[in-house]
């Protein structure tokens, strides 16, 4: 397979699972290291943070994995690390909550070694692409987006996004006052021809929970009953 690759960590406790995902990742020319737990996890992500982080939900501690991650990259001034979540019954609030770690990407167990490595090229191309956009600022009044240094300000303050948070507000940014429907946005930011229109719930609703001044009303990213959602400039 062509595209990018990088150096994953694997975070799983169950060995046959790391292994099988290790060796298909390890065929796209990925670097592959593997954890049993979240405590191992932490202290090699924190060391050398990896290029994407495949994660178990259902391992201890993978919460307070994703977010020290998201804090280390951070306080070294470098965009988020992109998470991929496995999730183990794949109902609805299990992808809400694996979402609401700040996720990128969930597949449910049992789960296609092949459609891993999709995901993962697909959150790589992303995550690349928009790195790949150059050092452009994107600015609606107090609410600053710099694609270059991958940091979003509002009032001064930094806010953290995750790198899926970062790019559907970048998208919307660019395109102010224009409605997209649910899965015109996981086509157009996600990289998927087909998927769940709950992930971009999820994400709408984080993105409002971080920017709006009253997340119940927003006055930023509006929601078109019945079409989609729009991003009304306030600035």
């Amino acid at each position: 397979m062509t595209g990018r690759t990088a150096r994953i960590l694997v975070v799983d406790d169950d060995p046959m699972v790391a292994e099988v995902v290790a060796r298909f990742l390890e065929r796209d020319g990925h670097v592959v290291e593997c954890a049993g737990d979240g405590a191992e996890a932490l202290e090699r992500a924190l060391a050398d943070p990896p290029g994407l982080l495949v994660l178990d939900l259902a391992l201890s501690g993978a919460e307070r994995l994703c977010g020290r991650l998201r804090e280390h990259d951070r306080e070294r001034g470098r965009g988020p690390t992109p998470v991929i979540m496995l999730t183990t019954l794949g109902t609805e609030i299990d992808r809400v909550v694996g979402l609401e770690t700040g996720a990128d990407d969930y597949v449910t167990k049992p789960f296609s070694p092949r459609e891993l490595a999709l995901r993962v090229q697909a959150v790589l191309r992303r995550t690349g692409a928009v790195a790949s956009l150059g050092t452009g600022v994107l600015a609606d009044g107090d609410l600053v987006l710099d694609v270059g240094a991958h940091e979003v300000r509002l009032a001064g303050r930094e806010i953290g996004l995750t790198a899926r948070e970062f790019d559907l507000l970048a998208h919307l940014l660019r395109n102010p006052r224009q409605v997209f429907s649910r899965s015109a946005l996981l086509d157009q930011v996600w990289g998927w021809s087909f998927g769940d229109s709950s992930t971009v719930t999820v994400h709408v609703r984080r993105l409002r929970e971080k920017i709006e001044t009253d997340p119940a009303e927003p006055r930023r990213i509006v929601t078109v009953w019945g079409v989609g959602y729009r991003y009304e400039p306030v600035g």
